[in-house]
Parts: structure tokens; C-alpha cells; sequence
């Protein structure tokens, strides 16, 4: 490894672009990408006078942004926005490896000590600001290989994201076929009001009872994945919760549309933000799970009140009307969806197995 200081390998790219050139931005994932693309829109009419130059090959990077890793090596020739810092190199280097480095958290710690005070919302910097930061760098042939491989990985995680994206949107529309009109059709279905179909447990839980149990915040489920994150211990909260009892199902009442669902699987107590619901005789429990899920029941979920603070109404979601079929279909569902539920689980863990190998590897590379 060679000792260099950042201002060694790269000097600052000020010159003002015309407004026919290209206007490029930079997005956290993808690096430099051209602005239609990203917003799908044309930028003609956008003032760029005091737009600045980027040529293949420069590294761009946000300074306002740079805790985020807001970086990337540019691919096209164009013009970016006055709140970008453009580098273009001095010596024969592999740009790719210093992308990857400039996002890597030693990095991006030693920008934190150069920021004189500000917080991370606030930094701004700038090319004077960081050209003094010392690095420890390996040979060229070294940086390739590095670069290669984070390369490799980061396009395995893609494919990755990918598939966790495709099998819950190929759940989304199980769903919605499983639970149609139309579907329901073919067997022995009866038309339920929701309020037959499940209800609110009244059940309370006083902290200062001094009974311990898994309590359930909103912030610890998963959106649209019915997982349970964490929980927090119940004799530690300062207000009055709902009881959940194994078979109920959660629902966030609180902005409904961040769908935010769980089954208890135990005993629990939960934010008075959660609905507890309590299936009846005519719905298998995990059937009910399902049925919060699904576009029907959300679309009346969010007719909700308040603005900054959205709540379903129970009075709306209770006259909604739901088909449910016999005990025998409501069984071949749940099974289906169960498996699709496994394998969205797996596939995710291995996002998150891939994501954590990715950063280990960031720490122990780029020293």
C-alpha cells in the first residue's frame, strides 16, 4: 500500500458546461445516470448556466450528500448541477475502486472529522475541504481486482433485490386472484360483512401490572412482509397497550398504507396504533392474515381520516363486504401462501447474508 493524500489522484473539474449537453445526477444504487432517465422527463427548459462539465471517467459526487456515499464514476460526457463536486484524475488509477472507497465507513469517517462541526444533514464538501484526507492505496493491478469483485457482488445483490421484489409482487397478485370475486365464484362462498367476519379485541394491558410480555411497537413490523422485527419488554412502556392472544392478527391502524400486518404467533401486547383482531367462527386465522393484505381490504383501510396522521375507521371497515369460501379453500390458500411467504423469507435473508458479506468486505479491503 502507498500513502497518498486524495488531492494526489484528484483535481477539481470546474469548467461551465453549454445548456445542449447532457444533464447527469447522481442516485445512491446506480452512480451517474442521465436526469431524463432518472425522472422521466426532458430538462431543456432547466437554466444550466452555471452548470458544471463531466467527461467519461471523472468521479462525481454530492457534497451535501457525501455521508450517504453519494458517488459515482460518471460513463457519459455531460453537465451536472453547481451542488455536485466533479474529480477528475491525475494519475492512472482504477475509478471504480475509489467509487467503491469513497462509500467505505473509514472513509467516510475521516469526511465526518473534516465537516468542522456540522451535522451530517449539513456538510457540504467541497474539494479543498477533502483533497488533505491521506489514503493508503494498493497498485493499480490491486485496485482492478478489488473493483472487479465489489462489482461482481453489488450485481449479484441486484439480482437478488430483484427476485425479493418479483416474488412479493407475484404474492400481491395471488392475492388478489386468491381473494376476487371472481375467484371465489367457483366454490361454496358466502358474502360477510367484515364485523362477522373478525373484531376488535377490547383487551387492555397496564404496564404497572408488573406482568412481563413481547410487546409490539409499530416501528418493529416489517412493511408488507407480516414480519416481526423486535419486540421491546411490556413492563418498560409508559402507556396502556392492546393484548393480542395467539391467532389475532395486527394490523397498523396508524397510516394504513405503509401495510404494516402480523400474526400472533404468542401471547403479546401491542401499540394502541395496532388493531387486534380477533377472527370468527366462519374464517380460519391465518385466512384473516391474509384477507388484511389484500388491495380490498386496504383501499377501505385508507379511507382514513386526519391528513399528517391517517387512521383507518373501523365504522368504514367494518360494512365492507368480503366473499369467504369454505373452511376446505380457505385451508388450500393459506397453504399456498404460506410457501410464498417461505420463500420470500429465505430470498430476503440471502439479500441481507449478501448485503452484510458486502459490507465486511468494504471494512476489510479499503483499509
Amino acid at each position: 500500500y502507498m500513502e497518498c493524500r486524495i488531492g494526489d489522484i484528484y483535481s477539481e473539474r470546474s469548467q461551465r458546461g453549454a445548456d445542449d449537453m447532457e444533464l447527469l445526477s447522481v442516485t445512491l444504487n446506480d452512480g451517474v445516470m442521465p436526469r431524463s432517465e432518472i425522472e422521466g422527463k426532458d430538462n431543456s427548459s432547466e437554466d444550466k448556466s452555471n452548470y458544471k462539465v463531466v467527461c467519461k471517467g471523472d468521479m462525481v459526487y454530492n457534497s451535501m450528500r457525501m455521508w450517504q456515499g453519494a458517488n459515482g464514476v460518471s460513463d457519459y460526457d455531460g453537465i451536472v448541477s453547481p451542488a455536485y463536486t466533479v474529480l477528475m484524475p491525475n494519475k492512472e488509477i482504477d475509478n471504480r475502486y475509489f467509487a467503491s472507497l469513497f462509500k467505505t465507513p473509514n472513509l467516510i469517517n475521516e469526511f465526518r472529522k473534516y465537516s468542522q462541526g456540522l451535522t451530517s444533514d449539513t456538510w457540504n464538501l467541497k474539494y479543498p475541504q477533502i483533497r488533505s484526507i491521506r489514503l493508503y492505496i494498493p497498485s493499480l493491478q490491486e485496485q482492478h481486482k478489488i473493483s472487479v469483485f465489489i462489482s461482481t457482488l453489488e450485481e449479484r445483490i441486484g439480482i437478488q433485490r430483484q427476485l425479493v421484489d418479483s416474488l412479493k409482487k407475484y404474492k400481491r397478485g395471488l392475492l388478489s386472484h386468491l381473494f376476487s370475486e371472481k375467484s371465489t365464484q367457483r366454490c361454496t362462498t358466502k358474502r360477510y360483512y367484515f364485523s362477522e367476519i373478525a373484531q376488535r379485541r377490547s383487551e387492555k394491558y397496564d404496564p404497572s401490572s408488573g406482568i412481563e410480555y413481547p410487546c409490539v411497537e409499530l416501528e418493529n413490523i416489517e412493511q408488507e412482509s407480516g414480519k416481526i422485527l423486535a419486540t421491546v419488554p411490556s413492563i418498560k412502556q409508559g402507556s396502556i397497550k392492546n393484548i393480542a392472544r395467539p391467532g389475532d392478527t395486527l394490523f397498523g391502524k396508524l397510516r394504513p398504507y405503509l401495510r404494516k400486518y402480523a400474526f400472533a404467533e404468542q401471547m403479546m401486547v401491542c401499540s394502541s396504533e395496532i388493531w387486534t383482531l380477533i377472527p370468527s367462527d366462519v374464517v380460519l386465522p391465518k385466512f384473516l392474515f391474509y384477507l388484511t393484505q389484500t388491495e380490498q381490504f386496504l383501499q377501505v383501510a385508507n379511507i382514513s381520516s386526519g391528513t399528517k396522521m391517517p387512521r383507518a375507521e373501523w365504522s368504514n371497515i367494518e360494512k365492507a363486504e368480503f366473499f369467504i369460501p369454505d373452511f376446505s379453500v380457505q385451508h388450500k390458500a393459506v397453504s399456498l401462501l404460506e410457501r410464498v411467504d417461505k420463500k420470500i423469507t429465505y430470498t430476503d435473508s440471502v439479500l441481507i447474508y449478501l448485503k452484510g458479506l458486502k459490507t465486511g468486505l468494504m471494512q476489510k479491503l479499503f483499509i
